[in-house]
């Protein structure tokens, strides 16, 4: 007599590793993980920037944000309107330059720093020049934005992952900031 596995027993092994396979795939979540990824991503950058702008302010004898003192100043690598509150102003400009000499969609001169810039590029979203792919609780597109007022800045990104947009490590909700759905650093996160 011939030793072996039969055809039911196969397909038993086999079904059984199938839903193995998914159990651990819906576990795992990986188009999340690559959400949460980007996300990382965009706190970085939004760390680097604020670093850089608060450099900028602390060296330049007269600094000027965006030009020149006190100028409102408002641009975006993607859009202007700042999610629900519609911040949206007549000045209000797009830009998806990445020059750190004053002309990029940050408008510092990074170049004025004594040490020279600390950035070799201003950063972009991750996803921002993928079509349309949305980004956090508002459905809109994934951006970076600044903002400032005089001396006064903001810097905000669009979160996409489930756990930094209103998840367990919400960093929309939780910094300080106006809107709810956009992570905002800066000197007044109220602009």
């Amino acid at each position: 007599m011939k030793k072996g596995f039969t055809l039911i027993e196969l397909l038993v092994v086999i079904a059984i590793v199938a839903v193995l396979a998914t159990a651990v795939i819906l576990v795992i979540n990986p188009a999340e993980l690559i959400k949460q990824a980007r996300d990382s991503t965009r706190i970085s950058d939004m760390a680097a920037l604020n670093s850089a702008v608060s450099l900028y302010l602390a060296d330049v004898a007269t600094p000027g944000l965006d030009g020149a003192d006190g100028q409102a100043c408002s641009s975006a690598t993607e859009r202007c309107t700042f999610g629900t509150a519609g911040r949206a102003e007549a000045t209000c400009t797009t830009n998806a330059s990445t020059t750190v000499d004053g002309v990029g969609w940050v408008g510092v001169d990074f170049l004025d720093i004594s040490s020279g810039s600390p950035l070799s590029r201003l950063p972009v979203d991750p996803i921002a020049t993928q079509g349309s792919t949305n980004c956090g609780a508002t459905d809109e597109r994934c951006f970076y934005s600044f903002a400032c007022n005089g001396t006064n800045y903001e810097l905000g990104a669009t979160m996409e992952s489930t756990k930094f947009a209103g998840g367990g490590s919400d960093v929309e909700g939780t910094d300080g900031g106006s809107d709810p759905n956009i992570y905002e650093v800066g000197s007044d996160l109220n602009i």
